[in-house]
């Protein structure tokens, strides 16, 4: 089994030898056993405070250079027909602390009752969907911060 304990500066290595596909709840583990696309058994093991992005490369002990994949998984999509509306769900989701990407004119959460209730309740249109979710790092995370759909 090889091992991960590298995340590599971004842009620093085009060329790529694999692919670990993983959702975002195990992309923010530092110590886990799993596999890569092509089934290889790897275990990540990375420094405190590190969390994985779609797009990053990982060193793997081999000297493969490995590209992680944001895994699509079950998210709600928060539809909007104004900025206001956009803002004014945002405001309401982070009062509840909870992972948030926001896209242009979108908002996408994991899957909860209680938050589709509520968003519901606000009038925005929600979708379930399956998708890669990258929630925002935070503001003061010093990650780099993206806004893709």
């Amino acid at each position: 089994m090889i091992e991960i304990t590298t995340k590599l500066e971004p842009g620093s290595h085009p060329d790529v030898s694999g692919q670990l596909s993983l959702p975002f709840e195990l992309r923010q583990k530092r110590w886990l056993r799993t596999k890569l696309v092509s089934g290889e058994e790897v275990a990540l093991r990375l420094p405190r405070g590190e969390t994985l992005r779609g797009g990053d490369r990982v060193l793997a002990s081999d000297g493969r250079v490995i590209e992680v994949v944001a895994a699509p998984e079950k998210v709600v999509q928060v539809e909007v027909d104004s900025p206001a509306m956009l803002a004014r769900a945002a405001y309401h989701l982070g009062n509840r602390h909870v992972p948030l990407q926001v896209g242009d004119n979108f908002l996408r959460v994991a899957e909860d009752h209680v938050l589709e209730e509520m968003l519901r309740l606000l009038g925005v249109s929600i979708v379930r969907i399956e998708a890669p979710f990258e929630p925002e790092a935070g503001a003061y995370s010093g990650g780099r911060h993206r806004h893709n759909s």
